[in-house]
């Protein structure tokens, strides 16, 4: 056995990488939840295929999964890889120009036949593992497919099944390096294969081989450590945007005592709240997969008319669809949540890409004046807070709301140090039962001081009234076609929406001095990038200050007087500008923009520059 040295590393960046069916995801999953054990700050970026199922070996069916993990607070996965491992010639070409240089490169050469370099366009005879083109870079080959195939010579399984659990021996490998022990996975191994004792076993024993091969092979002489981040006291998990904003719904849910309804079809990235919430019937819980999104939304409809807190969940493609009925919530003045979890579009688009480009969609993508509030969460465990948030604002200011992720969010990770049930916020609910002192008759469309009408469950006796998306009139909800009343409606109906402005917190910055040469101002999964450059800057001594808007429909009533204290305003997006023909539209502030429109996140190091060059 070697002898071996440890060293101390503040921040590490692994970018897993492999087709599509090599696993990486589930590797990457995997060493992320060890990493939150351990009570290490991270940051993850799962970057799928656009293709559900690209050739095999080709550029289009590569998977991909990075992780950064970190002594210190971190906010970003990170710019640049310090480790690469690629399953084949394809995920190399495709991530190499992400990783540092001499940073190291874990190659499975079986991925690197002949077969495997024609399939990612190498030029014929060409071999990045024999030409000298990675004489930058320590790469550490191992024939992982031989390996695990020779840790399961005694297991009658095909050559097929045997190679599924090629990932096992590479997080194996991964785990000695770090310094880590197995025994989450081996618990996630027993819990997911217990009534299939074949490949529970299989896995296991790749899993045990691919350690003890870094552990008994003279190559590998240096192990690594990352200490325990210094973060607040509490009890952590790690959590994914779409988990988190599962479960701000459940709280909310639970916190206001109405039954949660979800009326959803499935669209990438937003499917997994779908998935998640059909776990937890206990809590009284109802999922209803739709034959299409319409019938998604007007089911949700019909659920909160009923007394239900209603629920729809989408993307993109599927607001264009629910636009109709969106508007159908707004006629009928009812709490609805509609989620949407962007993605890179127009039409399809990049399904497995992200993207901020739903902003205007929004804000205005309905017929007619149709305002409703929207709200945006900026990282995974910030969806939780945003959910319950937008369930607040909808009860109590009986109107749907607009909640807006990303693929970005949905699918990445970081800890979060959830909240106890007393920390919660309550949600109070009020069904109108009994006429108010001086009331005559039930009036389905007077108002209190929140211009919010009345919130009655069908069949209370007594509080019968119609509904629908014609105009309605004025206090009584009847059918009016009179052109005052209409005028009056459409007025009343923008002034409920910005009159939540009175019921939520005034914009602060995130960081910077209160007023100086250059605002960021960002929303959504731009928080990262933006908090980490300009915590770069200032500690680099120059005056960049940060803000990020939670709250993007109506804005915070402060917002218009902090952008005054600026010389500058720099608002990045991953849209071709959206928020800052808000902000211009709303404040006549000559503020400029940072978009990238790429299918990936915008970089620290990116917008450090752009920064400096503004400054």
């Amino acid at each position: 056995m070697a002898e071996n040295q440890e060293l101390l590393l503040q921040d590490v960046v692994i970018k897993f990488a492999g087709d599509s069916g090599d696993g990486m995801q589930l590797t990457g999953s995997q060493f992320t939840n060890n990493t939150a054990l351990l009570g290490i700050d991270l940051a993850t970026f799962p970057d799928f295929p656009a293709e559900i199922r690209a050739p095999i070996g080709t550029l289009p069916g590569v998977s991909g999964y990075q992780l950064r993990f970190s002594s210190d607070a971190i906010f970003t996965p990170g710019d640049e890889c310090d480790v690469l491992v690629a399953m084949n010639a394809a995920a190399l070409k495709v991530n190499l120009s992400a990783l540092k240089k001499g940073g190291k490169i874990i190659v499975n050469e079986d991925g690197f036949d002949a077969k495997n370099l024609r399939l990612a366009n190498y030029p014929e005879g060409v071999n990045p593992l024999e030409d000298g083109s990675l004489g930058n870079y320590e790469v550490i080959r191992m024939d992982v497919t031989k390996m695990t195939r020779e840790a399961l010579k005694d297991f009658t399984m095909g050559t097929k099944e045997k190679d599924r659990a090629k990932n096992m021996f590479v997080l194996g490998f991964l785990y000695w390096m770090y310094s880590r022990d197995m025994d989450n996975t081996l618990s996630f191994l027993k819990e997911k294969f217990s009534k299939k004792p074949d490949i529970l076993e299989s896995n296991i024993k790749v899993l045990q081989a691919g350690y003890n091969y870094a552990d008994t092979t003279e190559t590998f002489s240096t192990r690594y450590t990352v200490s325990k981040a210094k973060m607040e006291p509490g009890t952590y998990r790690s959590i994914m945007g779409n988990q988190a904003l599962a479960y701000g719904l459940i709280a909310a849910s639970q916190q206001s005592g109405l039954p949660l309804f979800l009326g959803s079809y499935p669209i990438t990235p937003a499917s997994d709240i779908l998935h998640e919430l059909s776990r937890y019937k206990t809590f009284g819980i109802k999922t209803f997969q739709a034959e299409d999104e319409i019938a998604a939304i007007t089911s949700a409809i019909g659920a909160s008319y009923g007394g239900s807190l209603g629920v729809t969940t989408t993307s993109g493609p599927g607001m264009a669809l629910k636009a109709e009925a969106m508007g159908l919530a707004v006629m009928l003045e009812i709490p609805l949540i509609i989620c949407n979890i962007q993605r890179g579009g127009p039409s399809t688009g990049l399904p497995t890409k992200t993207e901020q480009s739903d902003l205007l969609q929004a804000y205005y993508g309905r017929n007619g004046e149709c305002p409703m509030p929207v709200i945006a969460s900026s990282t995974p465990s910030d969806c939780f807070d945003v959910a319950y948030e937008a369930v607040r604002i909808s009860v109590q200011h009986m109107t749907p709301v607009i909640l807006l992720s990303d693929g970005y969010i949905a699918n990445g990770a970081e800890p979060w140090k959830f909240p106890q049930t007393a920390d919660l916020k309550p949600i109070e609910v009020h069904f109108k039962k009994a006429l108010d002192e001086g009331e005559e008759k039930y009036q389905p469309y007077s108002r209190d001081e929140k211009l919010a009408r009345p919130w009655v469950i069908p069949g209370t006796k007594g509080f019968e009234h119609r509904i629908g998306g014609l105009e309605k009139e004025h206090i009584t909800g009847n059918i009016s076609y009179e052109a005052d009343n209409h005028q009056f409606m459409v007025k009343l109906r923008q002034e409920k929406v910005d009159r939540i402005a009175k019921y939520i917190p005034e914009q602060q910055l995130d960081s910077g001095p209160s007023e100086g040469k250059v605002l960021l101002i960002g929303w959504g999964s731009t928080y990262g990038a933006i908090k980490s450059a300009c915590l770069t800057l200032q500690q680099e001594g120059h005056a960049v200050s940060h803000a990020h808007i939670r709250y993007v429909r109506p804005l915070p009533s402060n917002l218009g007087d902090l952008l005054k204290k600026f010389d500058k305003v720099l608002v990045p997006e991953i849209n071709n500008g959206q928020l800052i023909r808000i902000l211009r539209d709303e404040y006549l502030v000559d503020a400029k923009p940072y978009n990238k429109i790429t299918g990936q996140p915008i970089t620290k190091g990116e917008l450090i520059v752009a920064i400096k060059a503004m400054l």
